[in-house]
């Protein structure tokens, strides 16, 4: 995501989704099979079906989660099928094509256009492609379906990506904020504070990111993100002291060397 924070990649359909939302048991109607007006390109009074992409040999469509699973059982079983192997596929084409990944979203939501896993899948490829319009319009439909808020983050930062960094603020005051699992709170904490940063409102920003907890004894989900936030903001205000305290402090959480945060600290001292 967009300022300050080591940039924490959102997946696709069930790998690593945050907990929080019921949304396999907000099954969809079993009118969620394959709308071939998904596959259909205009071109006159005619239309032309358009093939659909070829699912990758070996996918393995047990690695969904189970919340997904469970939603695709509103479709019929080859249907289901063909959908989970698209989701599988985007979801390993991700970091290495997003276009493909985005690509092999499509094909899922042509099938399954009804079920709110789909469509979030749809935006987060759409996210990672950079096409920010069409991951809003996907995510803010997952909501609609589902109930669940926990893609807040996604939206403030596609917001911000489109130069609308008061919309990204009001993300904040969303009802569903407190909702929100600790880490996913954190996230959107630290894209609110960059559309902050975006709009020159340093203090503003620290303050936002001063809400997701500082108390270096007692490191809270996602510290190790929003203390980086913290330090990159303390950084850009002029305070280097402060910065390389919590590029350090966010230093001792980085076990798995996620972030520069060493390095940042050492060349502040």
């Amino acid at each position: 995501m967009r300022g300050g924070g080591p940039r924490r990649r959102p997946t696709v359909a069930g790998h690593d989704r945050h907990p929080g939302g019921d949304r396999h048991q907000r099954r969809a109607p079993r009118t969620d099979e394959f709308d071939p007006t998904e596959y259909r390109r205009s071109s006159g009074p005619r239309a032309a079906r358009k093939v659909e992409l070829p699912i990758p040999d070996g996918i393995d469509t047990t690695i969904l989660d189970r919340s997904v699973r469970a939603e695709l059982r509103s479709l019929s079983k080859p249907n289901a099928e063909a959908v989970a192997g698209h989701l599988v596929a985007a979801g390993m084409a991700l970091d290495s094509d997003p276009k493909r990944a985005l690509e092999h979203a499509h094909a899922a939501r042509g099938r399954a256009a009804r079920v709110a896993a789909v469509r979030e899948a749809v935006g987060i490829a759409a996210y990672h492609a950079e096409e920010w319009a069409e991951a809003i319009t996907e995510l803010r439909t997952a909501r609609r379906i589902s109930g669940d808020p926990r893609n807040l983050p996604l939206l403030a930062d596609c917001e911000r990506a489109l130069g609308r960094p008061q919309q990204a603020l009001r993300m904040l005051s969303d009802p569903g904020v407190g909702r929100l699992d600790p880490e996913t709170r954190a996230e959107l904490f630290i894209v609110v504070a960059g559309a902050r940063r975006d709009l020159g409102q340093l203090d503003a920003a620290l303050a936002v990111l001063a809400r997701g907890g500082l108390d270096k004894d007692r490191p809270r989900p996602g510290a190790l993100r929003l203390w980086y936030a913290y330090a990159d903001a303390l950084e850009a205000a002029g305070r280097a002291g402060e910065a390389a305290e919590w590029f350090a402090a966010a230093a001792g959480l980085d076990t798995d060397g996620e972030t520069d945060a060493v390095d940042r600290a050492a060349a502040l001292l």
